[in-house]
């Protein structure tokens, strides 16, 4: 059964699965859901806690024997499997398989694995997992839910803001949740209970938002200026590659385009975003661009982008980095297609 980072305090507190699977890249909701976990598990007698950290040269046998022994007072146990990789190998795959059909049901499983692929999602070993137990997502927050979730946590501590104020927040720590952690618990620790104030906040919270460069393309997709040129002017200082910002943005204008004329040719929208691999937040913006970007200025976008790889290239001697705030402004004014 899968479920959602955000719904594991309510499935806890109604019942408490065999095993679990904490599946993602988001460091501090992985951190999070394993400690709720282990916390019911105790509650329910689970005293005893073995860890197993896949490495190079890792005995699987180490599995076989934490599923078939008990505690050493006799009583339930819980068992995490580490998976790094996300990569357990052929002997690995056949020990989770027969693991999960075979472990004692005293015992609670807790396995963390990376983000996987299609690919691995559909393998028997991550099957035999999702069949066993309940698999819980814990992926990045996206922007539009940011606010939401700094407001929740907020209301843990006895806070709350205005939207203008998480707004803020929000600015200042997008693509860092674990910062935006310490900086929420730091809110608690130096401004009241209650409700925040907008001049409170800008005292206490750093910015310490860090973007990769599609977030850039999906800002500038979604006619947010505003926020794109914050990305750009982060991935500036980060020390980012243009080369990568670049190739992310023109891989965006492209598919907007293609998808463009798809739909100008009678073609499922659905389908043509599928053929164009646009998912997630990127197929959100590329459908608020659709209609709203006229090719006009699509085709100015791509002209400008191959004016910042000569940039890149040296061959112009112009900053890339203004050429890219330059490229967002330009496709902002662009008249609906």
């Amino acid at each position: 059964m899968p479920l959602r980072a955000e719904q594991l305090e309510a499935h806890l507190a109604k019942t408490l699965a065999a095993l679990y699977v904490i599946h993602g890249d988001e460091p501090l909701l992985a951190l999070e859901a394993a400690d709720a976990i282990r916390a019911a598990a105790r509650r329910t007698g689970h005293a005893e806690r073995e860890v197993l950290q896949v490495e190079r040269g890792f005995d699987w046998s180490a599995l076989t024997h934490a599923g078939a022994s008990l505690s050493l007072f006799g009583g339930a146990k819980i068992v995490e499997l580490r998976i790094p990789s996300g990569k357990p190998g052929s002997e690995g795959a056949g020990a989770i398989v027969e693991y999960c059909t075979r472990a004692a049901p005293e015992i609670l499983t807790i396995v963390t694995l990376p983000r996987l692929d299609r690919a691995s999602q559909s393998s028997a070993w991550f099957r035999a997992l999702a069949d066993a137990g309940t698999v819980i997502d814990v992926f990045p927050i996206e922007r539009a839910r940011l606010p939401a979730w700094i407001g929740a946590r907020l209301a843990r501590q006895g806070q709350r803001a205005a939207s203008e104020v998480l707004e803020f927040i929000a600015e200042r720590v997008e693509g860092n949740l674990l910062a935006a952690h310490q900086e929420i618990q730091k809110l608690a620790l130096l401004a009241p209970r209650g409700t925040l104030s907008l001049e409170a906040v800008r005292e206490s919270v750093t910015n310490v938002a860090r973007y990769d460069a599609f977030d850039a393309s999906t800002a500038l997709l979604a006619g947010d200026t505003a926020r794109y040129a914050r990305v750009i002017a982060g991935l500036h200082n980060e020390g980012e590659a243009p080369t990568l910002v670049l190739w992310a943005i023109a891989e965006d204008l492209r598919a907007l385009a293609r998808v463009q004329d798809g739909v100008r040719a009678g073609r499922p929208l659905d389908q043509l975003l599928r053929e164009n691999r646009v998912w997630g937040a990127r197929q959100a913006a590329l459908r608020a661009g659709l209609h709203r970007v006229a090719r006009r200025s699509i085709e100015q976008a791509i002209r400008r982008a191959a004016e910042i790889d000569r940039a890149i290239k040296g061959v112009a001697k112009t900053d890339p980095w203004e050429g890219f705030i330059r490229l967002g402004l330009e496709l902002a004014h662009g008249s609906s297609a």
